[in-house]
């Protein structure tokens, strides 16, 4: 009987552990929709459109031209970036192509998904799409890893005729993420993210202040999360409880009753 209760406590103490886990996996909601959606794309870094994640941006542009955009992303987060590029009615074949740069302008390895495809000739449309690493709250200098910040999207076409440049085309790019959780937590975090400025000083008020100098103001909802707890420490308190009781249960059930063997009478 003691047994079950101890057996019971752990599945408790496992379901509670759970819970935060499984919420913490669930994709962050999409922005409300009090702004409108950008309907333009920027030239360069520098002037790239800022969009928050969840929200679908348009862009009328001409074949040729460079489309940026940025966007943010914080730890524990897989971004996946898709853009559509409505063509003309005629042209020749084109290759298009989407490039995800970081906040340090590190150009980022997609892990799957088409980021560079050829339109047939009189295609009506192409779609592209590339989903990034999951982002680190810290890592190596050396290393090349996504890390908490900006993050720009670059869309051109790479492989185009003399006789199509300067066509109108329409594009519509999407960014969307998956919460990863604990299984991608590490020790250690960022003293800020990785965004445009945030460590550039300007002068502040007349007394001397100064304050820091952002260029960049996209973030995600609540703000960045770099370096706080996660489900990581759920699991770990989860894995040590369930030991304690597994060792209390495996005593209880080896020690006996602790009474004196029965002692025959007439011995």
């Amino acid at each position: 009987m003691w047994t079950i209760r101890v057996v019971s406590a752990a599945l408790l103490t496992l379901g509670l552990a759970a819970g935060p886990a499984a919420a913490d996996s669930t994709p962050s909601a999409s922005p409300s929709g009090d702004s409108a959606a950008p309907t333009s794309a920027g030239t360069s870094f520098r002037t790239a459109t800022e969009i928050d994640q969840g929200r679908t941006a348009t862009a009328n542009a001409s074949a040729g031209d460079y489309l940026y955009w940025s966007f943010p992303a914080d730890t524990g987060q897989r971004p996946t970036v898709e853009a559509t590029v409505k063509l003309p009615r005629e042209h020749a074949a084109q290759t298009w192509q989407i490039d995800v740069y970081d906040g340090l302008r590190r150009r980022q390895a997609c892990q799957y998904g088409a980021q560079t495809r050829t339109a047939a000739a009189g295609a009506e449309s192409v779609e592209l799409a590339c989903v990034l690493r999951t982002v680190r709250a810290w890592s190596e200098p050396w290393a090349d890893d996504p890390l908490p910040g900006t993050y720009y999207l670059r869309l051109t076409a790479v492989g185009v005729r003399t006789a199509d440049l300067g066509q109108p085309v329409a594009a519509e790019v999407r960014v969307e993420s998956k919460e990863i959780g604990g299984s991608a937590a590490v020790d250690g975090r960022l003293a800020e993210p990785l965004v445009p400025g945030v460590a550039v000083a300007r002068q502040g008020d007349e007394d001397g202040s100064r304050a820091p100098a952002v260029l960049s103001g996209v973030e995600p909802d609540g703000g960045w999360s770099s370096g706080r707890w996660s489900d990581r420490w759920v699991w770990t308190v989860s894995g040590a409880v369930l030991a304690a009781l597994a060792g209390i249960g495996g005593y209880a059930l080896t020690r006996g009753s602790g009474r004196p063997p029965h002692v025959p009478p007439n011995a």
